[in-house]
């Protein structure tokens, strides 16, 4: 299947005007802990948006910085960018000010959305930022009252279906983050092919995510998927820790629990886990990381929901590959999902046979554009029709794909490939291991060597021995950690991914 939208074309339309006017104007779209906002509310608050920020002078196709914690103006800070041919451009509220340097050069934004709890680091960072013209700071008496009295009646900008509507950041561990330019297209094509037929969203559901918005992982599974299908919402703006992850459940009574899986971790691991009011769900969604086998068994032991691992890029927008309700097998990624052709590839471009290891080349209506002043890489990665990752992959006689780490990633030792998630999820077995990430670290005679970066539940004087015997116990013995370094915290990237190349460095 696929999905091919008009040549005039724009998701604020697809995913929320045509909620109100198919009569669903009254349906919650957003539950948040200072109350519930309908379809036709959020359409107002979008309206006014987008009319604050065509008066501040953006005009279509200008980029747009939104970095707002998650709630009803995030939400409405994005359709109503969107609604007047804009390019939204998501960040993390919480960036530092180099950080926010980097965005705002790099993407040439005219205006940014800003809260008022972050607006020193954007002000701070704005003032080596020639091209942005305005921040509008939600939260400001100043800009509330402005958004107030901006018009409620706005007509939709007519896109085509092929201009950039979401600029998102690529996930890689490594290096400064690109921006993938996504079309209006791509998105609703996924909201169709995964959302309605693999998730199976229905107007029912209530979607409740562990990841923020500004994340696309978010964007799709707790926002468009959702309003796809005049569902529900839940939104929270609080950083989400397993604590706040039960009370919120308990509140909202989610059906969908999106999830990733260092917080799979947290959940089963929490001293509360066993009091936890989860019965409302229906499903959950793991994807971000692969999602060990081990942490896979505890969820299903602990919570008995079913737990859907997949795999998406955001050069693809969202996710391609996925588990089925009913239809799960642990340690895979799942299937290719409806509209989608996954393949895996040796260097040269060749299909493999299964059980093979090798690239992901994958195509479909969420292609994107490409990067961002990136030609060279965007050259490398799209090719055709094809999107060529340096994900690793390996696809079984039935279908089912297993992750076997970037390409960046696996390692060559002793002449032998690999792959640090198989490492991973065999120390992960191990009781004191809380969680834990493998990297490849060259040693003095310029070899590649396994080290494991650990966060243990309880450090004794032998266990990093103990951890090492583990391994070779179970694994072919070269794949041992040669090292192992015990953390409080594992260093992470802007999308929350641990951050493998300071690992190197460590």
């Amino acid at each position: 299947m696929t999905f091919q939208p008009p040549e005039q074309f724009n998701i604020a339309g697809h995913f929320l005007d045509a909620r109100v006017e198919e009569g669903k104007g009254d349906r919650t779209a957003l539950l948040t802990d200072e109350g519930n906002l309908t379809y036709r509310e959020v359409q107002t608050l979008a309206n006014r948006f987008g009319s604050a920020l065509r008066g501040a002078g953006v005009e279509a196709e200008q980029r747009v910085i939104i970095a707002l914690p998650d709630g009803p103006e995030f939400v409405a800070a994005l359709f109503g960018t969107l609604k007047i041919g804009a390019v939204v451009v998501m960040v993390n509220p919480h960036l530092k000010v180099d950080a926010i340097e980097y965005f705002f050069a790099y993407t040439r934004a005219t205006v940014a959305v800003i809260h008022r709890e972050s607006q020193d680091a954007f002000r701070e960072a704005a003032k080596a930022a020639p091209h942005l013209k305005k921040m509008l700071v939600v939260g400001d008496p100043a800009f509330d009252d402005e958004l107030s009295r901006a018009s409620d009646r706005l007509e939709t900008f007519p896109s085509h279906r092929d201009d950039p509507a979401i600029w998102l950041f690529s996930g890689g561990t490594t290096g400064s983050p690109k921006a993938v330019v996504q079309t209006h297209c791509s998105f609703a094509n996924t909201a169709e092919c995964y959302g309605k037929h693999v998730i199976g969203y229905t107007e029912g559901d209530i979607t409740l995510s562990v990841p923020k918005l500004y994340f696309g992982y978010a964007t799709g599974s707790n926002l468009f998927f959702p309003f796809s299908v005049g569902a529900a919402a839940a939104l929270f703006p609080e950083q989400c820790t397993a604590d706040v992850l039960f009370e919120k459940i308990a509140k909202f009574k989610p059906t969908i629990l999106i999830n990733v899986p260092t917080m799979i971790n947290h959940m089963v691991r929490h001293p509360a886990a066993n009091r936890a009011a989860v019965s409302s769900l229906r499903l959950a969604t793991s994807a971000g990381e692969a999602l060990p086998v081990e942490l896979h068994s505890r969820w299903r032991k602990q919570f008995g929901v079913e737990l859907l691992d997949g795999l998406g890029t955001a050069e693809m927008w969202h996710i391609f590959i996925s588990n089925r309700p009913g239809q799960v097998r642990p340690g895979t990624m799942g299937t290719a999902v409806p509209g989608f052709d996954v393949r895996v590839c040796d260097d040269d471009g060749k299909e493999l046979p299964n059980g093979e290891v090798g690239r992901l080349w994958v195509r479909g209506n969420s292609r994107a554009i490409g990067y961002w002043q990136q030609m060279e890489k965007t050259k490398e990665a799209f090719r055709g029709d094809w999107y060529v990752s340096d994900d690793m992959l390996c696809r079984d006689d039935d279908g089912y794909f297993t992750y076997c780490g970037r390409a960046d990633d696996m390692l060559k030792v002793s002449g032998k490939w690999l792959s640090p998630q198989e490492v991973e999820n065999c120390l992960l077995e191990h009781p004191a291991v809380r969680e834990v990430a493998v990297v490849g670290v060259i040693d003095e005679n310029g070899l590649t060597k396994p080290h494991a970066f650990v966060i243990a539940r309880e450090q004794t004087p032998d266990l990093a021995q103990q951890l090492q015997d583990h391994v070779k116990e179970r694994l072919e013995p070269y794949k041992y950690p040669r090292r192992v370094v015990f953390m409080e915290e594992l260093p992470r990237t802007h999308l929350g991914k641990v951050d493998r190349g300071r690992l190197r460095k460590s």
